[in-house]
């Protein structure tokens, strides 16, 4: 069997709905779109939104926040039109399965693995600096040495310096988060919905609060002059920062990961995953335009808490734990996606032969791949309490971006292949949105810089002996392959 035989769609859809393999469908198209919030809104917006106009845009970002969203909203469409028609737990690797043959969709779910797994490590590091902080913030204390890996330096308690033992409460979130995946997909999905309307709220009290507190003349020049340099304000500026913003609206493609368990999903699945896109994009540009109004932009260079600078303008100080809050929910959030994305993918993945029949096994009572989640559980704790984060954090990206081109890529291709299958939603202006989106996520991909690139390659190495050891003559499609 050749290495780019595809999987036909018929033969897909039959093998998802049989058997003991079968997710239980229970989300509707608002619990989607509050998946896809709470993967989207992180801390990224807290942060690079001060950042990007402090060094590029000034004001403009509000523009730069706009351009990052139509970049996004390409691969957006193209993921909307894979998900109603093949609304299957693997996402990018089930939809390159079925357009690009088997290597291609093992080396994207491999990716994807890494994707979920490094980014939840990594944000659950974010999420326990930051519970740390907010519990000092009332007065408790939590040991420094037990709130870090060995490999970073911390004060303690009497003021010496010292390196970390374990990150226990990194560890705690990511088994906690792990736990409520096993009980189950509903479950899960409304305490997600609980923790995005905090986040939601809080962004809602800022944009209303600060408000009141704008001062046009923040605002003048809205797009500031270009030093001369690409990217040093102008308009080059406003793109130069929508590269750098761009990756506070990834997240969105996670919720394709839970097509199948969608109650609808020709219907719900655009809606989750557009729906997230638009909302989170309102409440961006508002926050964006309210922050930069309250502080001239230039005040914003090499401040380490924009947002708290903000607040400073205002009486309202109480705001500070209140942002927090926020970051600490949109941490929560987007572990509980990623954890939920990476299991799902593995699901897939061993349920089509290409990884040991134990990770594709449904609990019988909670209808969940419970032995998926419970390695995940075990992997990503161990990571987020000993590993270097710092140095592999950026991998998320490029593991995204990488997705997003072969996503848009298949776009085309199933056009070509499968021209009269019925699309309940159709990306528009084929094939002219996806080249668009294939540039877009290119050209990012390559920002990320040499290092990022290595890593991902040595990753792949280590997939590709997996697949050739063990998955190629384990896989149902070579066993019982395609009857021409």
């Amino acid at each position: 069997m050749s290495l780019f035989a595809t999987k036909p769609l018929a033969r897909i859809m039959a093998e998802s709905e049989g058997g003991s393999h079968t997710l239980k469908r229970t989300l509707g198209s608002m619990q989607l779109v509050a998946l896809g919030i709470g993967a989207i809104i992180g801390a990224g917006l807290f942060s690079l939104t001060g950042v990007a106009a402090a060094n590029h845009a000034g004001p403009g970002v509000v523009l730069s926040f706009i351009l990052a969203a139509v970049g996004c909203a390409f691969a957006g469409l193209c993921y909307s039109e894979f998900a109603t028609m093949i609304p299957i737990a693997g996402s990018a690797y089930t939809y390159s399965y079925a357009t690009m043959g088997e290597l291609l969709a093992w080396i994207i779910g491999w990716d994807l693995v890494l994707e979920y797994a490094v980014g939840a490590a990594t944000v659950s590091v974010s999420w326990s600096a930051y519970v740390v902080s907010f519990l000092k913030d009332f007065g408790i204390t939590f040991p420094a040495q037990f709130a870090a890996s060995p490999w970073v330096e911390v004060v303690l308690a009497d003021g010496s310096k010292g390196h970390g033992i374990i990150n226990i409460p990194a560890v705690f979130v990511v088994c906690m988060i792990s736990l409520l995946l096993m009980i189950g997909i509903q479950e899960s999905a409304r305490v997600n919905a609980v923790i995005v309307v905090i986040k939601v709220a809080v962004v809602l009290v800022f944009i209303a609060v600060g408000w009141s507190y704008i001062d046009p003349k923040n605002y003048e020049p809205f797009v500031p002059q270009n030093t001369g340099e690409f990217g040093a304000f102008g308009y080059s500026g406003v793109v130069r920062a929508a590269g750098v913003i761009f990756f506070a609206y990834i997240g969105f493609d996670a919720v394709s990961t839970a097509a199948q368990e969608a109650k609808n999903p020709q219907r719900d699945m655009p809606i989750g995953i557009i729906g997230s896109l638009a909302v989170c994009t309102v409440l961006y540009v508002l926050f964006a335009h309210v922050l930069t109004g309250m502080v001239n932009y230039q005040d914003f260079k090499g401040a380490a808490a924009p947002v708290a600078l903000a607040i400073d303008k205002t009486p309202y100080l109480w705001l500070n734990k209140m942002v927090k809050l926020a970051i600490i929910a949109g941490f929560t959030s987007v572990i509980l996606v990623m954890l939920l994305g990476q299991s799902r993918v593995f699901f897939s993945m061993s349920r089509d032969g290409l990884l040991p029949k134990v990770f594709s096994d449904i609990h019988p009572t909670w209808l969940t791949p419970y032995r998926s989640n419970m390695l995940f559980m075990v992997f990503v704790s161990m990571f987020s309490a000993f590993a270097p984060i710092e140095v592999v954090g950026e991998m998320t990206s490029i593991g995204t971006l990488f997705a997003f081109v072969l996503v848009c890529g298949g776009v085309i291709v199933m056009r070509k292949s499968y021209p009269n299958i019925n699309r309940p939603f159709k990306t528009p202006l084929v094939p002219v949105v996806p080249i668009l989106g294939i540039l877009i996520n290119v050209a990012l991909m390559f920002g990320l810089g040499w290092t990022n690139w290595l890593r991902l390659f040595v990753w792949l190495a280590i997939g590709l002996a997996i697949y050739f050891g063990y998955s190629r003559s384990h896989s149902k499609l070579r066993l019982n392959p395609v009857k021409k």
